[in-house]
Parts: C-alpha cells; structure tokens; sequence
C-alpha cells in the first residue's frame, strides 16, 4: 500500500474511528484501526463488534494494500503532524508515515482477524431520515433510556415504523420519551430497538450532512447509517420492548399550563433540599397556581408558587426532581402542560407548540 493523504482529513477520520476501537478487547485487533484502499479513497475502519464506523477519505493512490495500526498511536501521531499532504506505505506488518521534516515507523497487525464490517450503503433501499428533524427527536428521547444493564433491552431506544411516521421511544422504567416525525413515503418496517450509545454518535458525524441514511436489515441483526462518507454500524437489541402503550393514561382529572421557565427556577430551587431527601419534591395544585416545595430534615425546607392555568380540583404529587429537569430541558415552547389522574399514576407531560412530543414520569410513593 502506497498513498498521498492530507494531514486534515486524515487526523479527522482517525479520531472518529478511534472511539469506536476496543483497546481492551481479548482480540487484540479490535484496539487497531484498519487502513485499506479503494480506487482513490482511503478506508479508515473500526470496530468494538457492536458498533462499527467506516470513513473514506480521497487520497492519491499508487499502490493498494491494507493493514491494521494501534488506534491510538496512530491517531496520535497524525494528529500532531503538521496540515499538509503525508505519505503512507505498508510494507507486510510495518507502517511508513512521512510528511515535511517528519518520518516513522509503526508496527502493525495484518487484517485477516479484522471483522468484516460494512463500508458502504444502498441508497435506493435506504431511508433518508431528515437530518435536524430526526436529530431533535433523538435528543428528546434518548435521555430517558435506562443505564441498568440487567435489562438491556431498555437501554435502548425503539424504532417503530409506521405509514409516514417514525415514532421514537425511550423509557427506564420511571419515565417514558416518546416522538413522532413526519417522513414521507416511510416504509412499512419492523419495530427494532437501538443501543443509545451510536445513535449519540450520529450528532457528531453529521456536522456537515443534510441527511441522514438509515438501512435495517433485519437477518443480519444490524442497521446502518450513512452519513456523507461514513458508515456507521449498530446491532439491533434483542429482547422484547414493554407494551408501553398500555401505560398511557387514557384520560386526566387535572389539567394545568404553565411557564417552562418559571417551573424550572422552581423546581431548581427546590432541589437544594431535595437532594438530602431522596431528591423529591412535591407538586400542590392549587386553583391558578403551583407551588413546588421540597424539605430536608438537615437543610430545612422551601416553597416557591408560580401562576398556571389549573383545570381541575386540588391536587398533590411527589416527584423526583431529576426527572422534572430532563423534561423541561427538552421542552422547545415557552410554556408545558401537565395533566394527572392521581397521586399513583404516571403524569403526563408536554409542550402545547409541539403535539408530536409525549413524556410520562411516574410519582414517589411515600410511605406514610
């Protein structure tokens, strides 16, 4: 393998490969970034066997090769060079790389036990997801999803596809995100489940695409992201996802709208206290207003009452007051709405400028 490359391009792929290489794998080429060539492209792959990324880069090609270098030397080195063209040569197991003043060699591995990993995408079987659109959505959901292992099927976001909606879930038990986007012509697909830890990675890749492509093949237990001159793979999440729908309050007592950012001082006002108690903080509403209170049996206590419009008779929830700020961070309008049915179902949560977006957060129950 012989080629010309500039140092620019070259350093950018390389990092984005390398969070994706395993440097404590049992397979010691799972720490290594594969290099191969393709016509006038240089391929920059990696692996962790559960997420794989590959990124052309246009470089001068005089002689085709591949081989495999440890991430993080590589990375390194490339990184510190200065911008310009660099020349790279591999010769069996060693790999040759000199720019202006600079040359050195690195010791390789070859790619026989590199795992095969796509490198490229059908456009024509793809779907072409709406780049800030779906992005958005991801960011409302993604949040929610679990971080407890011992289900991982909930650590996950799930995929349904429906006719020109894709609706996005995610939910730890304790709460639910759910988003719908508009998509026209959508295939009729199989709901699937997706680890959330690529699907962050799709933010960042994405700087300078307009959209995003999405291939699902389910036999292969994979899908696939094309993002300009990456291809980002993931597998799919085996298990079955909770019938979350059964857990949608069909109907509510208690309505209220309310300033997002007047609930937000509140609510982190209130934990100040509530993070010696268990993090709860208790909702009382009132005709007209709210009041957000929490105590501590060390700090002492607070209330702070903001103005709502209340449909419905008084009322009083518990809740951890995590939850209530990852809600209103995501929350894009100016005001939300909150409706409940009693003091042990899930509220229902949402921003009245944007119908497609659903949050539940399930109460504290209190032991009296």
């Amino acid at each position: 393998m012989k080629l010309q490359v500039l140092q620019e391009n070259l350093a950018k792929a390389l990092l984005n490969a390398s969070r994706f290489a395993n440097q404590r794998a049992q397979l010691p080429v799972l720490g290594n970034i594969k290099l191969s060539t393709k016509k006038t492209k240089l391929q920059i792959a990696s692996t962790n066997l559960e997420v794989s990324i590959s990124i052309s880069v246009g470089a001068q090609i005089e002689k085709e090769g591949e081989i495999t270098i440890p991430a993080k030397v590589i990375t390194e080195l490339v990184s510190n060079l200065m911008p310009g063209t660099i020349n790279i040569e591999a010769e069996k197991e060693q790999l040759k790389i000199s720019s202006s003043g600079f040359s050195s060699t690195v010791s390789g591995m070859n790619t026989s036990d590199f795992p095969s990993i796509p490198q490229s995408i059908d456009a024509k079987t793809s779907i072409v997801l709406p780049k800030k659109e779906f992005l958005d959505a991801l960011a409302q959901v993604s949040f929610a999803t679990s971080v407890d292992e011992s289900r991982p099927i909930l650590t996950g976001v799930l995929f349904i596809f429906q006719k020109d909606t894709l609706i996005l879930v995610a939910t730890d038990g304790f709460r639910l995100s759910q988003k719908k986007i508009k998509i026209a012509n959508l295939p009729k697909l199989d709901q699937v489940v997706l680890p959330r830890s690529p699907l962050g990675e799709l933010s960042r890749l994405s700087e300078e695409a307009e959209e995003i492509l999405f291939n699902l093949k389910k036999t292969d237990n994979q899908i696939t992201f094309g993002i300009n001159d990456t291809i980002l793979s993931s597998r799919i999440l085996e298990g079955e996802y909770p019938n979350f729908e059964k857990i949608i309050p069909k109907e509510s007592t208690i309505k209220v709208e309310v300033d997002k950012d007047e609930l937000l001082r509140a609510v982190k006002l209130a934990s100040v206290f509530a993070r010696d108690s268990a993090n709860i903080v208790k909702l009382n509403i009132n005709k007209g207003s709210v009041d957000v209170s929490a105590e501590s049996s060390n700090a002492g206590n607070q209330k702070t009452k903001i103005d709502a419009k209340v449909t419905g008779e008084k009322f009083e929830i518990d809740y951890n007051y995590r939850f209530l700020e990852d809600f209103l961070h995501i929350v894009k309008g100016e005001t939300v709405s909150m409706e409940f049915s009693s003091p042990t179902a899930p509220g229902v949560f949402g921003d009245p400028s944007d119908t497609n977006l659903l949050h539940l957060i399930m109460p504290v129950r209190i032991q009296s």
